[in-house]
């Protein structure tokens, strides 16, 4: 069985990718393989972020990998908080403090119009290869649902009237942006 390494370390994510590829593909997580660092993303564009992780474990581990980064991308506030969505309200990145930051900024807009993109950069055999999961959707008013992690509570997918918090997690990881990424990402490793 092919072995990568996921680079990441939240558990969310991890069994998110798992159940993507559905045990066809071992995935190992940072902490499997004793990387301890918070491995930096301070590139401009989620493309750029996920291939920085993923070089920086195969630079300094050796390991083929795939690592991704993910924004919530709202019209009303020109794209944002977009590449800065963990650390929306500050370094400390709370997805508590996040929420309320976006709830606070949304007061008063009638375009409630968002997207989630996911990008995953993959390097196996000395290649690198990027796939994008996208989903266009709408920020509630107030949070709804508690399943699901980060801004999932504030987001509703086109065709659904639920939250992604509400829909709970085995809809949301058929349709979710990291869904749709990590199916792109298992196609290809299939084939391979």
């Amino acid at each position: 069985m092919k072995t990568l390494v996921f680079a990441t370390n939240n558990p969310h994510k991890l069994e998110e990718i798992q159940n993507i590829l559905s045990g066809k593909i071992r995935i190992r997580s940072l902490s499997e393989i004793n990387c301890p660092e918070d491995i930096p993303e301070t590139a401009d564009t989620l493309e750029e972020n996920a291939l920085m992780k993923a070089r920086f474990v195969k630079e300094n581990y050796g390991y083929d990998c795939f690592a991704d980064d993910t924004g919530l991308e709202v019209e009303a506030l020109n794209d944002a908080p977009g590449v800065y969505s963990a650390r929306y309200a500050g370094e400390a990145r709370s997805f508590q403090a996040n929420k309320e930051k976006l709830l606070k900024e949304m007061q008063g807009k009638d375009n409630r119009k968002a997207r989630f993109r996911t990008v995953i950069a993959l390097i196996l055999n000395e290649k690198e290869y990027v796939f994008e999961g996208l989903v266009n959707g709408f920020i509630t008013k107030e949070e709804r649902g508690s399943e699901g992690f980060g801004y999932d509570p504030l987001f509703v997918p086109d065709g659904y009237e639920q939250t992604f918090a509400e829909l709970g997690n085995d809809i949301k990881n058929t349709i979710s942006h990291r869904a749709l990424a990590g199916k792109k990402l298992a196609t290809f490793l299939f084939t391979q």
